[in-house]
C-alpha cells in the first residue's frame, strides 16, 4: 500500500471522515468536527475520544454524589446543581457538565440542597402500566424530561422496569407490573418520551432486583432461560423501544456475582447479544472492585466517594491499568459509550439551562395519566359514577384525604408545588420523609358537587366515621399503605386500624366506596360489604380533581391490573419474605426458580390457583363486546385481529389483550395488546401484531430464542382469566433473528 495514502485513511479513522475530507480538498476543518450534528454518534464519540487526555478520560467514568453532603465530606466540585451525581464540565472540549436527578416518577427534589425547589409528580408507575396505552407512557417521559431539561439537568435515573415477583416489595410503587410485554412496552415508551427532549435517560435496575430486603448483599438464584424470558425479556424489549443512554446496574448479586461486575448480565446479554451502544452505570454504592467490574462491563462508577467502600475508578483503576490487569482500549471504550449516549440524545446541541415551566400543562399530563390508569375493582349495582348533580350528603373518610394524596418513598419522591400536605409523618428521615402532595381528593369532591353537602372526619375515630357515614347519602373511605425503597412490607395488610374502619363504615351505610392509595396490592377482608373500590395507587399530580373525575362519571375508569392481585401471602411462589420489615435476620439468597419465568399471572395459571383480581383485570361504566378473534400468520410472523364494539351508554376505552400457549406449556403469555376508545355504539377492527420472543422459548444450549413450532393457541379477552373462543394456528419451528 502506498505509506501516504495509509497515513491519510489512518488519519480518517482518527479526526472523522468528514474533517479528513474538509482536509483533502483544502478546506480548514471544524475546530471540533464532533459539534457537527450531522455526523452519526458514533462518529461524532470517535473523534472526541481521540481528543481526550487520560484525566479526562478518567474525568468521565465517575461521578460524584450531587445529593446532601455531612460536614465531614469532601466537598463537590463547583458547578453542580445538586440532586443524584455530577460531573464538572470539560471546557477545553467542550464537554457539558453530567447533572443527574432521580426521576422515576418525576423529577426528584432535595430540598436539602434547592430550598422551594418542586417539580410536576407522575402518578405511581402502576398507573402508568395500567393505562396499557404507550403514548400515555410517552408523555408522562416527555414531560418529566421537559421539566429535566428545564431545570438543568441532563440526565434521568428514569426507566425501573423490574418485575413484580414480590407484591411486598417496596419499589413496586416505581415500576410497570409483572409482565415483559407490558412493563417492556410502557417503559421503553417512557424513555423515548424522556430521551425526545434531549435529556439522557437510563434504565434500571439491571436486574433480578425484585426485592428491596437485603437489596445491597442478597443473592439472586435463577436459571439461564428463566430469567431470559422474563426480568431480561422486560429490560431487552424496553432497550429495543426506548433505546435509553445509559443502564443502572442493581446492588444485588446474581448467581454468585454482583450485578454491576456480572460478566453474564453486561457483558454477555447486554453488549454482545443485544448489541447496547450506551453505557452502563453504578447504583449508588453498587461498586465493589475496579478491575473485575471494569472487565465485566462496567462503564461509570455512581457517587463512589460517599457510596463506595473506594473510589474504585479512580487510583484503583490507574493501578489496575499500569499492571495490566485492564486494557487501555477497555477504557476508551468506556468513555465512548458515554459520549456516544450523550451525542444520540442531543444533549450537546441543546444544553439544559434554567427555562420555564409549563406547570398548567404538566399537571394535566399527570393528572389524565391518572385518569386512564385508575383501576375500578368493584362497582356492586353501579354504585358509581356518583350522580353528583342530585347528591345532598357525601362523607369523605381517612387518609388525609382533606389535604392530599400519599407518595412512595424514597430517591423517586418527588416534591410538588406547594410542599408537603402532611408534614411530620413518620419517617421523617430516610426513606421518608412520609409526604402527602397538596391536591386535596375532599376538595375536588366539593367542587365537583356544589349542591352537596361534603364533610371530611380523619377516620383516627371509627365510631364518628360510622356516624358521619351513617347521615350521608354516600360515603368514600380513602384508605392507604406507605411503601418505599429500602424496606419492604411483612404481609399484605393495610395499617393503622383501616380494615375495621371500612368495615365500620360499610355496616353504617352499604353505598361505601373505597378509594385505595397504596404501592402494591393489599388484602381486602372487607371487598363484599363494600358498594365500590377504585385503586389510584399514589396518584400523583392534580390527583383530587382526577379523583373526583372517576367517580363522578366526568371520566370513564378504563385502567386494567398490570398484576396480579393475590388472595393471600399463601398463594404466592415464597409466602415468606425472611428479613422484611426489618424482622428477624436478613437472607444470604433469594430462590426465584421456584416460578422461573412464570411469574405473576403465570404462575397462578401453572398452580390452578384463583387470585383475587387476575392480571388485566378493570371494570368500566360502559358495556363492551369482543367479535370471534382471528390469527393470521405471514413470515412467521403472527397477527391476531379483533373487532371491539361499546354496547353501552357511556363513551369508554377497552383493552383487547392477546394471549399464546406455546407446545407443551400450561400457561399463557400475553403477546400483544390493543387499548381502543369508544362512543356508545361505536366498534373497530383492531390489528394486533404479537411480539415473536413471546412465540418462542430461548435455548440455552443456541443461544437464542427458538420456535418449537407445532401448534399455538391464541385468545383474546379482557384479562388473563377471561378470555374468548381460542384459534389455534400452526408455526413451523426455527430460530428468530
Amino acid at each position: 500500500m502506498n505509506y501516504k495514502i495509509e497515513g491519510m485513511l489512518r488519519s480518517a479513522v482518527k479526526l472523522g471522515l468528514a474533517a479528513w475530507m474538509c482536509t483533502a480538498i483544502g478546506q480548514v476543518p471544524s475546530a471540533r468536527p464532533w459539534s457537527d450534528p450531522k455526523l452519526s454518534p458514533d462518529l461524532r464519540a470517535d473523534q472526541l475520544l481521540a481528543q481526550l487526555t487520560q484525566d479526562e478520560k478518567f474525568h468521565l467514568i465517575r461521578s460524584y454524589f450531587a445529593g446532601p453532603r455531612k460536614p465531614e465530606d469532601k466537598p463537590v466540585p463547583p458547578g453542580y446543581i445538586g440532586s443524584a451525581g455530577y460531573i464538572p464540565a470539560l471546557e477545553r472540549v467542550g464537554i457539558p457538565a453530567i447533572q443527574e436527578s432521580d426521576a422515576g416518577l418525576g423529577v426528584a427534589s432535595s430540598e436539602r440542597m434547592r430550598p422551594g425547589d418542586y417539580a410536576t409528580p407522575l402518578p405511581a408507575g402502576p398507573v402508568t402500566a395500567a393505562t396499557w396505552d404507550p403514548k400515555v407512557a410517552f408523555r408522562g417521559g416527555a414531560m418529566i424530561g421537559g421539566e429535566a431539561h428545564a431545570k438543568g439537568f441532563n440526565v434521568l435515573l428514569a426507566g425501573g422496569t423490574n418485575l413484580m415477583r414480590e407484591p411486598r416489595n417496596g419499589r413496586n410503587f416505581e415500576y410497570a407490573g409483572e409482565d415483559p410485554l407490558l412493563a417492556g412496552t410502557m417503559v421503553g415508551e417512557a424513555i423515548r418520551g424522556i430521551e425526545s427532549q434531549h435529556v439522557v435517560s437510563t434504565i434500571k435496575h439491571f436486574a433480578l432486583n425484585d426485592q428491596e430486603t437485603a437489596r445491597t448483599t442478597v443473592d439472586v438464584r435463577i436459571g439461564e432461560q428463566a430469567m431470559r424470558e422474563s426480568d431480561l425479556l422486560a429490560f431487552e424489549l424496553a432497550i429495543e423501544r426506548g433505546k435509553p443512554g445509559s443502564v443502572m446496574c442493581s446492588y444485588n448479586k446474581l448467581n454468585g456475582d454482583w450485578a454491576c461486575e456480572n460478566d453474564y448480565l453486561l457483558n454477555q446479554v447486554l453488549k454482545r447479544d443485544w448489541k447496547y451502544p450506551g453505557f452502563v452505570m453504578s447504583d449508588w454504592g453498587g461498586v465493589h472492585s475496579a478491575a473485575k467490574a471494569v472487565n465485566a462491563g462496567l462503564d461509570q462508577e455512581s457517587a463512589a466517594e460517599i457510596f463506595d467502600k473506594d473510589i474504585y475508578f479512580d487510583k484503583p483503576l490507574r493501578d489496575a491499568l499500569a499492571k495490566g490487569e485492564v486494557k487501555q482500549a477497555r477504557i476508551d471504550d468506556m468513555v465512548r459509550r458515554i459520549l456516544r449516549s450523550f451525542f444520540a440524545a442531543g444533549v450537546f446541541e441543546h444544553p439544559a439551562k434554567k427555562a420555564p415551566i409549563d406547570e398548567k400543562a404538566n399537571l394535566a399530563v399527570a393528572r389524565e395519566t391518572l385518569e386512564a390508569g385508575a383501576v375500578l375493582l368493584r362497582n356492586d349495582n353501579q354504585l358509581l359514577p356518583l350522580d353528583v348533580a342530585r347528591l345532598e350528603s357525601i362523607a369523605v373518610i381517612g387518609a388525609h384525604a382533606d389535604k392530599g394524596v400519599l407518595a412512595g418513598g424514597g430517591s423517586s419522591l418527588v416534591t410538588a408545588k406547594g410542599g408537603n400536605a402532611v408534614p411530620g409523618l413518620k419517617p421523617s428521615d430516610w426513606p421518608g420523609p412520609v409526604m402527602y402532595h397538596p391536591y386535596s381528593p375532599l376538595k375536588a369532591l366539593q367542587s365537583m358537587a356544589p349542591k352537596a353537602k361534603v364533610q371530611f372526619t380523619g377516620g383516627d375515630d371509627v365510631a364518628a366515621a360510622a356516624a358521619l357515614a351513617a347521615k350521608s347519602q354516600v360515603a368514600v373511605v380513602f384508605v392507604q399503605k406507605w411503601a418505599g425503597e429500602d424496606f419492604d412490607a411483612r404481609d399484605l395488610s393495610l395499617p393503622d386500624g383501616q380494615d375495621a374502619l371500612v368495615t365500620a363504615v360499610a355496616k353504617a351505610n352499604p353505598r361505601t366506596i373505597v378509594v385505595l392509595e397504596n404501592g402494591s396490592p393489599v388484602a381486602m377482608p372487607w371487598l363484599e360489604q363494600v358498594g365500590a373500590v377504585l385503586e389510584v395507587w399514589y396518584p400523583g399530580g392534580d390527583a383530587g380533581n382526577g379523583i373526583a373525575n372517576l367517580l363522578s362519571g366526568k371520566v370513564n375508569p378504563s385502567g386494567r391490573l398490570p398484576l396480579s392481585w393475590p388472595r393471600d401471602v399463601l398463594q404466592l411462589p415464597r409466602p415468606e419474605l425472611p428479613g422484611a420489615g426489618g424482622s428477624g435476620a436478613l437472607p444470604q439468597s433469594v430462590d426465584y426458580a421456584i416460578e422461573g419465568a412464570n411469574v405473576g399471572y403465570r404462575w397462578y395459571q401453572s398452580k390452578d390457583l384463583q387470585p383475587l383480581f387476575p392480571f388485566g383485570y378493570g371494570l368500566s361504566y360502559t358495556s363492551f363486546e369482543h367479535g370471534a378473534l382471528k390469527v393470521d400468520t405471514k413470515d412467521g410472523k403472527v397477527t391476531a385481529t379483533v373487532t371491539v364494539r361499546n354496547t353501552g351508554k357511556r363513551a369508554g376505552a377497552d383493552v383487547a389483550q392477546v394471549y399464546v400457549q406455546v407446545p407443551g406449556a400450561k400457561a399463557r403469555r400475553l403477546a400483544g395488546f390493543s387499548k381502543v376508545f369508544l362512543k356508545p355504539g361505536e366498534q373497530r377492527e383492531l390489528s394486533i401484531p404479537l411480539e415473536r420472543k413471546l412465540l418462542a422459548d430461548f435455548d440455552t444450549a443456541r443461544h437464542g430464542w427458538v420456535v418449537r413450532g407445532g401448534e399455538y393457541v391464541v385468545s383474546e379477552g379482557r384479562s388473563s382469566a377471561d378470555l374468548g373462543r381460542p384459534a389455534a394456528v400452526q408455526l413451523s419451528a426455527g430460530v428468530l433473528p
